[in-house]
């Protein structure tokens, strides 16, 4: 089924209807190929497809498991998709013969490894919106800059919790051993939409906060939130939108090592570099946790529950971003990178809302 918005407030209008069309997606690799080896590399672009059905489809044409060709990422089946898979090169010859009329062969090479899943640097993106005036026109293009300058949440999208939107619910049962589910992948996918519920809503609370931050006086937020003085003092002092506090868990960006943020001036400067940037809990084990009044928030977010978890980024830096007002068209055409596990629909939704906050 299609993801259909219709976002207005007063004179302020655009549809989205998320379909190969208005979405096309480009996956950007991890690292060059080295055009050499045993894995026969192929770059695919798919049409109305996702990438589990494309993968059951040519494993059944070659006759073989699915699990034996590679892939570094799941793309949206209600997108136009070009992404990159790998098999055994002794299928090149039957690959060669291969035809669908929703799946191209774009180009082949070769690599000595397998590609796996995280193999990826991220994502580019063509989104067309319709029915845009030119007053929605301009507000697009400042916020826009907005997201340029400043980032955006790095929330998980829709298609993370299911068709029904309610896949977490079941995650929750089977993590707390109340249900069963056989299947190791489905297991897997339920549990993760657990985790990546209790994450949205974390990071929910943390956007309510810099709200009142942003909005009231430290003696005003002092009954509000609960927290120090000093530390309101530091938050308000703060120029990003998002507000860094005392035991947060930021990590290098866009990849690297977790540490503490203990308030010191230069952590501020490097995020808003954007060579840090404060991450999320995904609960479970064998991860590290937020300390003090950071962990005060996180703690009402967290479960226990046994399944490795880990952190994630809870602000991104979209790059390369590119928009053009239609006018002929009443259309809104955009271009984006996104780092590899962000969504290019929580963009839109942000779009949306920092429209109607203008």
């Amino acid at each position: 089924m299609d993801r259909f918005y219709s976002l207005s407030h007063s004179s302020i209008d655009f549809h989205f209807k998320q379909t190969p069309r208005d979405f096309v997606v480009e996956e950007v690799p991890l690292y060059e190929f080295c055009g050499e080896g045993e894995h026969l590399v192929l770059c695919i672009r798919k049409k109305g497809i996702s990438t589990l059905e494309l993968v059951s489809m040519i494993a059944k044409y070659l006759g073989i498991k699915n699990k034996e060709i590679g892939y570094a990422g799941l793309k949206d089946k209600h997108a136009m998709t070009k992404q990159y898979i790998s098999l055994h090169k002794k299928y090149e010859a039957k690959m060669d013969e291969f035809e669908h009329e929703d799946v191209k062969i774009l180009s082949k090479t070769y690599h000595n490894n397998k590609i796996r899943i995280g193999h990826l640097s991220g994502n580019k993106f063509y989104i067309k919106l319709k029915k845009v005036n030119p007053t929605a026109g301009r507000k697009i293009d400042e916020a826009l800059k907005n997201i340029a300058a400043y980032g955006m949440p790095n929330y998980f999208g829709y298609q993370r919790f299911g068709t029904d939107g309610n896949n977490h619910i079941d995650g929750e049962k089977i993590a707390k051993g109340e249900k069963k589910e056989r299947n190791p992948k489905v297991k897997q996918l339920l549990i993760s939409a657990y985790q990546s519920h209790l994450f949205n809503l974390w990071l929910s609370r943390r956007l309510e906060i810099n709200t009142l931050i942003q909005n009231f006086e430290v003696k005003e937020l002092e009954p509000l939130l609960n927290m120090p003085k000093d530390e309101l003092l530091k938050m308000k002092a703060q120029k990003h939108p998002f507000k860094l506090i005392s035991g947060d868990i930021m990590e290098h960006y866009p990849h690297g090592r977790l540490f503490e943020f203990c308030g010191e001036e230069n952590d501020f400067v490097r995020f808003n570099e954007r060579d840090i940037s404060v991450t999320g809990l995904l609960c479970g084990k064998k991860t590290r946790l937020a300390s003090g009044i950071a962990r005060e928030i996180e703690k009402d977010f967290d479960d226990t529950i046994d399944e490795d978890g880990s952190r994630r980024y809870a602000w991104v830096f979209p790059k390369d971003i590119d928009g053009r007002y239609r006018s002929e068209e009443a259309q809104y055409e955009l271009n984006f990178y996104l780092p590899k596990g962000s969504y290019a629909t929580v963009l839109i939704e942000e779009l949306a809302k920092r429209k109607i906050n203008e």
